[in-house]
């Protein structure tokens, strides 16, 4: 996600609590929260002024996905509990600026955040394996960032090869993670899927799910088939067979990113566990 200098200074003040739309942080509360997004700084003697502070670590995290999440935790309901500042207040005070970068933030029934892109991408990714360095999470990253941007410029045939692109990177890296001997990719989205649904123990044949469960499973499955069927159809990784339309790439887009970050957090929970 990335946004004009202007949209950062807007940011600063919800940050800081200097635009009176927010709640107010003092400079132990600013370190605190940009530790959480990589920072390591420690609050004491020469701290600097709070708006130069917060600006400079918004800046950073400028032209990345940590800058939505930053947003979503900013704007999240429990940020204006016990303070006279509405979130509906502060959505809008950001919303002015953001609209002009090709984003808004939007809420549910609870008021929970979501940072959209105003072409209709809404599914906010969860990145996999974060904090790692290697070549596929870079590549990884580069294919999500290619998929918005692509959305937000028009290119509805890019935005479908990136979502291809981005589930082959999700799942080589689950499955290499998973299986030192896994064979090298041929293509084939399919196979390479059934491959890692059967690492996660994902696969609908599994005696103790229910039914429900085995229908949205083997819908998985679908979904990475049509996936493939259309980037081939519609991609520009091929001959078109025929030009997709806004609707089409930003439903292969967001299926994509959803079924990414369902098998992400798949994968995270079993290395955690240990199963």
């Amino acid at each position: 996600m990335k946004v004009s200098d202007g949209t950062v200074e807007a940011i600063v003040q919800i940050v800081t609590g200097n635009g009176q739309v927010s709640r107010y942080r003092r400079g132990s509360d600013l370190v605190q929260l940009f530790n959480a997004y990589g920072a390591d700084d420690v609050y004491g003697e020469g701290f600097p002024g709070r708006a130069w502070y917060a600006g400079e670590h918004i800046r950073r995290l400028n032209g990345t996905p940590a800058l939505s999440r930053l947003l979503c935790e900013l704007m999240h309901p429990l940020e204006f509990m016990d303070i006279v500042v509405e979130q509906r207040t502060a959505i809008d005070f950001l919303n002015r600026r953001l609209k002009f970068d090709g984003y808004e933030i939007s809420t549910d029934g609870d008021g929970v955040p979501t940072v959209c892109n105003r072409r209709g991408s809404i599914v906010q990714f969860v990145d996999p394996l974060t904090g790692t360095d290697d070549e596929a999470q870079r590549f990884l990253e580069e294919q999500r960032s290619k998929c918005d941007h692509k959305l937000r410029e028009g290119d509805w045939d890019g935005a479908v090869t990136n979502a291809r692109s981005m589930l082959e990177a999700v799942f080589t890296d689950i499955e290499r993670a998973l299986d030192a001997t896994a064979p090298q990719y041929d293509g084939d989205l399919g196979k390479l899927y059934r491959r890692v649904q059967k690492l996660l123990a994902l696969e609908p044949s599994r005696p103790d799910l229910d039914t429900p469960m085995k229908q949205v499973l083997t819908g998985l499955a679908s979904v990475v088939a049509g996936i493939a069927g259309v980037s081939n159809k519609m991609g520009d990784r091929h001959v078109r067979t025929y030009a997709p339309k806004q609707r089409h790439a930003v439903l292969v887009v967001d299926s994509a990113k959803t079924l990414a970050s369902f098998m992400v957090s798949t994968f995270r929970e079993r290395a955690s566990s240990g199963s």
